[in-house]
């Protein structure tokens, strides 16, 4: 039987306190394709134990990997694994199971996948995958809900590949299948976010030879075989910015620990222009209580600019603002499935054309919302712990999906949030405080 899950939170408590990001969710779901190119063990460290991370191991399992995930620490060995196709199940839930394509492709010299699911934002366009596949001399072969691709005798080729558009998941697919392609390859146009970088530093560890990555021009020699190594992920950025939001809005003293400036500085940006105060330190970032918010228009584009993930966290931080507030996503026009919600909730916002509007502040309700994507669920959490009375968050599992213990980390903060899981809507566990609680 299907198991619901819940988020409950009694809002107007202020939030206080240490809380210390985990690694990057962004980077693990495409490190985790990258070391099955080993033939021997890879070590990961820092990594989150989110429910992406519990799908992927599933997958590399049900292929013969060894994997074993214990206090942060990830063991993959898939010096056993066999290539078969995976037309359903894990595979289609999980959005970053598109970087199979490129890592299976450049092991075994095949593939047959299901197309990938994940958030409900519609399926990700993969045609810059295909693009740069068929460049390295892939054949593909898409129909329906599947794709196939093969090489020919002679493996993947190294060649000059343009980006159309910049594109994070393409950029990393096509290094995942050009790493041991013969010959050299030169991604021009290439994404620059800072989880590419780390991708291509575990490859690199592995034995590949990438030079580039964080620019706009990417170079890769292929190599015969990749072996063993250890990696310690970046810090989850997104994860950052949202803890930082829940302090400016709600916070009388919150430290966000394990931060990396640089990966922020966007963000922090606009925080600054909002009038939000922040002392950074080396590797955390310290959030007093707030005075009087300044509405600002936000436009979300490629790294180094602002990141599409935290728009609809910062959505809900600007419900407390003085004015009116734009926002336009240039990446994901889709991600607005968290304004419905917030106007149940009493938010003055709305959808003009391509533009999110808001009229600040708003004074907000607890009620019951939906969460329509993992950033989405984000957004609703920290309305929610604006908001006065009780807030239920349905389809909690968006949220399970990307953020390690976010119940224990916000009830340490003070917050009064609880999950709830339950069989046919009728709640079977409670225990306030943690990731799973019991009645």
């Amino acid at each position: 039987m299907k198991r619901m899950k819940k988020i409950i939170i009694r809002g107007g408590r202020p939030l206080s306190g240490e809380v210390t990001v985990n690694g990057a969710k962004n980077s693990i779901v495409a490190l985790m394709p990258a070391a099955i190119l080993a033939d021997a063990p890879v070590i990961l460290g820092g990594v989150p134990d989110i429910l992406d991370v519990r799908s992927l191991i599933e997958i590399l399992e049900s292929m013969g990997s060894v994997v074993k995930f214990e206090n942060n620490v990830l063991v993959i060995d898939s010096s056993k694994l066999k290539s078969i196709p995976m037309l359903n199940g894990k595979i289609n839930s999980l959005r970053a199971s598109y970087y199979l394509m490129g890592a299976l492709l450049s092991k075994f010299g095949e593939v047959v996948v299901g197309l990938p699911g994940g958030c409900n934002l519609g399926p990700r366009p993969i045609d810059l995958h295909v693009k740069g596949f068929e460049a390295l001399g892939a054949r593909v072969f898409h129909e329906k809900e599947v794709v196939c691709l093969q090489t020919g005798p002679e493996g993947l080729k190294g060649n000059h590949i343009f980006m159309d558009t910049v594109s994070v998941g393409a950029t990393i697919n096509i290094i995942l299948a050009a790493v041991k392609a013969t010959g050299k390859t030169v991604i021009e146009n290439a994404a620059r976010e800072p989880e590419i970088i780390d991708v291509a530093t575990l490859l690199n560890n592995m034995g590949a030879k990438i030079r580039g990555a964080g620019t706009n021009e990417i170079h890769i020699e292929g190599v015969e075989q990749l072996s063993e190594a250890r990696h310690f992920l970046i810090p989850d950025r997104i994860e950052a910015g949202t803890y930082l939001a829940m302090a400016a809005a709600v916070g009388e003293g919150v430290t966000v620990k394990n931060v990396l400036y640089e990966h922020l500085e966007s963000y922090l940006l606009k925080l600054e222009e909002m009038n939000v105060k922040v002392t950074i330190s080396e590797n955390s970032i310290f959030v007093p209580a707030q005075g009087k918010l300044k509405t600002i228009n936000v436009k979300t584009s490629p790294y180094p600019g602002l990141a599409t993930d935290l728009q609809q966290p910062m959505t809900s931080l600007l419900l407390k603002s003085h004015g009116k507030a734009e926002l336009v996503d240039m990446i994901y026009e889709g991600r607005i499935g968290h304004v419905s919600e917030l106007q149940k909730m009493g938010a003055n916002i709305s959808i003009d054309k391509n533009k999110i509007v808001i009229e600040a502040p708003n004074k907000l309700k607890g009620t019951e919302v939906f969460a329509s994507d993992l950033r989405a669920g984000a957004s609703l959490v920290i309305a929610g712990l604006m908001a006065d009375g009780v807030t239920t968050i349905r389809n909690a599992k968006f949220i399970l999906r990307g953020y390690d213990r976010m119940i224990e980390k916000l009830t340490q903060l003070g917050a009064d949030i609880s999950l709830i899981e339950m069989d046919n809507e009728e709640p079977k566990i409670e225990e306030r405080g943690k990731q799973w609680l019991t009645i």
